[in-house]
């Protein structure tokens, strides 16, 4: 599956309204975050490094080169980024061989925005051969538009991925809601000017003006994203 940009959406004529839902993946519609840290401690396990969990929320929500950096540099071991995301990626898909589970509440909202024929992306700073594989388990016709984080110059926290695919749905970015459920997802959501729901995952996330924080996607509905563009006007 490749990230090819849509026909854009027709424009509501009410300004104020919800223009397109903008997801994260890894930790917000599915249960891999614990997975992806799984991979990180075996692979330096087997290079001779002990990972510390204190850097668990520093790698987390991330593009791969920057965890895969940290990492290196913190434990000294010798690799290189590119050698590292290799492993980490054969890892972490080994670990995802059969079936992906989904966060609590995922299939009920991916349901309920693909019958109201909302415009959906994904917008996920792992790489694409790790998307299209979760895809399966998402279903890759719930979204008209997906972006990985090797796709883009410049991956989250840098607003790039949100702004590619708001423009890919024919959306402004103060019309989009996003999910994300990382400090680094929210940021680039943020400073793509979009409307933030944040659900963490790993670490904290406060909330602020243009940021919901709920406890699950439980609590997220088709209502409940429409009225954060509509409170915000």
């Amino acid at each position: 599956m490749t990230s090819t940009v849509p026909a854009p959406v027709a424009r509501t004529a009410d300004g104020s309204a919800l223009q397109a839902v903008l997801l994260d993946m890894d930790g917000t519609l599915v249960d891999t975050e614990d997975f992806w840290w799984d991979a990180e401690v075996a692979v330096f396990g087997e290079l001779g490094h002990r990972l510390n969990e204190s850097w668990r929320s520093i790698v987390v929500g991330g593009p791969m080169t920057r965890s895969a950096r940290f990492l290196i540099d913190s434990t000294g071991a010798d690799i290189s980024v590119g050698e590292l995301s290799v492993l980490l990626n054969e890892r972490f898909e080994a670990r995802i061989a059969d079936q992906v589970p989904l966060m609590p509440g995922a299939e009920r909202l991916l349901s309920e925005l693909a019958r109201n024929n909302v415009p959906t992306a994904l917008v996920s700073a792992s790489h694409r051969r790790v998307i299209d594989r979760i895809l399966q388990s998402l279903g890759p016709d719930r979204f008209a538009f997906t972006v990985a984080g090797d796709e883009v110059p410049r991956t989250k926290p840098h607003p790039d991925p949100y702004l590619f695919a708001a423009r890919a749905l024919g959306a402004h970015p103060s019309r989009c809601a996003v999910v994300e459920d990382t400090a680094t997802g929210v940021a680039a959501a943020e400073a793509a000017g979009c409307r933030v729901v944040a659900v963490p995952s790993v670490g904290l996330i406060d909330p602020a003006p243009g940021r919901t924080v709920v406890g699950s996607l439980e609590d997220v509905d088709l209502p409940f994203l429409r009225s954060l563009i509509t409170r915000l006007n």
